[in-house]
């Protein structure tokens, strides 16, 4: 019998999360996700490896793409920051390569591509990933907003489309296994969308 056989169980705390219990669970997911895939992705499996109860993940994450939505957000959240350089082009190219490395570098990738490959498959799911970008578009939005308040974006340009035309391109890489952008081609997507939104200089 190991140590880890004898530990016991960390107990939940009713409907309020315990936040040493939802680290543990979260790390759980994402060792239990990279190191079985998705088709062995399973909340038994995550129980088991965080010492957990499956009512306890339950309550707290009512489906596998909502707990893999987290696993992928705590990911974010630690390994990606909004830039704010004060210069759009910038901001941009900075918005854009973080991206992309942040899914390159690590595990985000791998949890990302789960969590859109089961909102093909289930609404709940799909549910999920659109609300987690809509709030995602609403941030990203605002290095736009603060290009446009310094008079570098012109007035009628929707901030949250530009940032979704370059989240679409990392995407579109993630998907098909080709995040080894180099720094030529991120320089050219964020130029071909300056090129439609930069106000023009007073004549």
């Amino acid at each position: 019998m190991t140590e880890a056989d004898i530990k016991p169980a960390r107990r939940s705390i009713g409907a309020t999360r315990n936040p040493a219990s939802q680290e543990a669970i979260l790390v759980a997911a994402e060792a239990v996700l990279v190191e079985n895939g998705l088709s062995g992705f399973s909340i038994e499996a995550v129980a088991r490896r965080a010492r957990a109860g499956k009512p306890t993940i339950y309550r707290w994450w009512p489906s596998q793409a909502a707990l893999l939505l987290d696993v992928y957000h705590n990911q974010k959240r630690i390994n990606f920051i909004f830039p704010d350089t004060g210069n759009v082009h910038d901001d941009l190219r900075a918005y854009l390569a973080g991206l992309l490395q942040t899914w390159r570098e690590g595990a985000s990738g791998e949890v990302f591509r789960c969590v859109v490959a089961k909102a093909q498959e289930e609404p709940a799911a799909l549910t999920a990933l659109s609300a987690y970008m809509a709030g995602r578009r609403h941030q990203s939005g605002k290095i736009v907003e603060r290009a446009q308040a310094r008079g570098e974006v012109r007035p009628e340009v929707k901030p949250e489309l530009v940032t979704e035309i370059l989240a679409s391109f990392a995407w579109g890489r993630l998907l098909t296994e080709r995040l080894n952008v180099s720094e030529e081609e991120v320089d050219a997507v964020v130029d071909a969308v300056l090129g439609g939104i930069l106000a023009k200089p007073a004549t």
